[in-house]
């Protein structure tokens, strides 16, 4: 699993969305027992602290350290640095296992037999992760171009993974029907700006230019903002649950 995140840990947890109760709401009902999850690749726990509500154990894990530095913190959710694909976990350990915003980045098949190894019988997988986001034509177009035209090629290979909404990525699970979910936020304008920094391919564009690509677009974005304060950024979800045993 590539770590790509630890150098922008603090933004990450700043600007990155967070998951709407519907996808919550959807997942429970389908649960036996609510005993211990496992949120895997965690980032700054923003699903675990979610899932901490209603489990009464939920282990999180991650591979960077510093993700987990300025991870969300509740009494029940317990942070550990360990891959997805190999885990100190005993066998039949958890009722759900969520990936959010990860999957794309682990050596899938090693990280499914390690998710058969550890469910319990009856326990459900929930891979989730959200698409481009949308506010406005004119912005939409903005940021489009800049996704495509300016930052394209530094995107990671996996990157491919989300365009195609998880469908080629290897399920070995018995899989649910799923709704169709937004996740809607209310955001500034620096939310945007600071949102579009935690990219992985704007990190790589840096790293080679030596400067940051947002500047390329940043006045068009910020006359097409206009003089709203807050906008509705909207965030298609991608959603696959599947019965691990």
């Amino acid at each position: 699993m590539k770590n790509i995140f630890s150098s922008s840990s603090e933004q990450y947890a700043k600007y990155r969305p967070d998951y709407p109760q519907a996808l919550f709401d959807f997942i429970y009902p389908l649960l036996s027992n609510k005993e211990c999850a496992w949120d895997c690749g965690t980032g700054n726990g923003q699903l675990a602290i979610e899932l901490a509500k209603e489990f009464r154990k939920v282990k999180a894990t991650d591979i960077s350290e510093e993700q987990l530095q300025h991870a969300f913190t509740a009494d029940n959710v317990e942070y550990s640095v360990q891959a997805a694909e190999s885990t100190c976990f005993e066998d039949n350990s958890f009722d759900l296992i969520t990936v959010a915003q990860a999957v794309h980045w682990f050596e899938i098949d090693k990280f499914n037999e390690e998710v058969k190894r550890v469910g319990k019988p009856n326990s459900l997988i929930a891979l989730i992760g959200y698409e481009l986001c949308s506010i406005s034509p004119e912005i939409d177009k903005i940021i489009r171009y800049f996704y495509e035209d300016i930052i394209g090629k530094y995107w990671d290979p996996e990157r491919k993974h989300l365009q195609s909404q998880y469908q080629y990525i290897p399920f070995p699970f018995k899989e649910l029907e799923t709704p169709s979910l937004n996740n809607i936020k209310l955001w500034r304008y620096d939310h945007l700006v600071g949102y579009l920094n935690t990219w992985s391919a704007v990190k790589h564009f840096v790293n080679k230019n030596n400067y940051n690509p947002i500047s390329e677009i940043e006045k068009d974005l910020r006359q097409a903002w206009g003089n709203i304060e807050l906008r509705r950024v909207i965030f298609p979800i991608i959603f696959r649950v599947g019965r691990v045993k």
